[in-house]
């Protein structure tokens, strides 16, 4: 009977000393939090060496809009003049993320959301017809080596504006589901977006 308990007493502890300590998770969960922030805000700025800096230099890109995969340098050289129009004043592009499950280690982390983007011309007399605009669910594979930068990133389907306004962010590791629900869309707008 000791043996049964020593050995139930050895698992547990090999069991909790494997989970992640959440004083990590929250460490963790704030770079990740930060990481897309940042991209957010270069893109706003026009910043495309702030861009580029967030992909990993052998990052691709998986656009199901468009069918196929790409190294990321080929598309920051597509998204290059828009970056620098904005840069410029003379356009605005803006994208949010809202990221709707993570998976991840101190150093590795697979990230499930959607993300909105917008682009469109500056000025007092813009019309909201001349603002394009879309909601992409989206997988990403972020890699930490000094900084958190993207190795892929899958462009999945369009979302809707209500599974936009559904997604919230992941829940504390601690309180993590096993399985999180797939949302369905039920858009069919094409797009390749940074």
């Amino acid at each position: 009977m000791k043996r049964i308990l020593r050995a139930s007493g050895l698992i547990a502890l090999a069991l909790l000393g494997s989970l992640p300590a959440s004083a990590d998770d929250t460490a963790i969960e704030s770079e990740l939090d930060a990481y897309w922030r940042s991209v957010e805000q270069y893109l706003a700025a026009g910043d495309f060496d702030g861009v580029v800096s967030t992909y990993h230099p052998d990052a691709v890109l998986v656009s199901e809009s468009l069918d196929t995969s790409y190294p990321i340098t080929r598309a920051l050289e597509r998204w290059k003049p828009g970056i620098l129009d904005t840069q410029a004043g003379r356009t605005f592009s803006r994208v949010e993320f809202r990221i709707t499950r993570r998976l991840y280690s101190e150093s590795t982390s697979h990230e499930k959301g959607i993300f909105h983007y917008q682009s469109g011309p500056v000025g007092d007399d813009v019309d909201e017809s001349e603002i394009d605009g879309a909601y992409i669910h989206f997988e990403a594979l972020l890699l930490k080596s000094g900084d958190w930068t993207m190795v892929m990133e899958y462009q999945k389907h369009p979302a809707t504006e209500a599974e936009w306004n559904a997604a919230v962010n992941p829940q504390p590791a601690a309180n993590r589901p096993e399985s999180a629900p797939q949302p369905a869309s039920s858009e069919t707008l094409p797009t390749d977006s940074p």
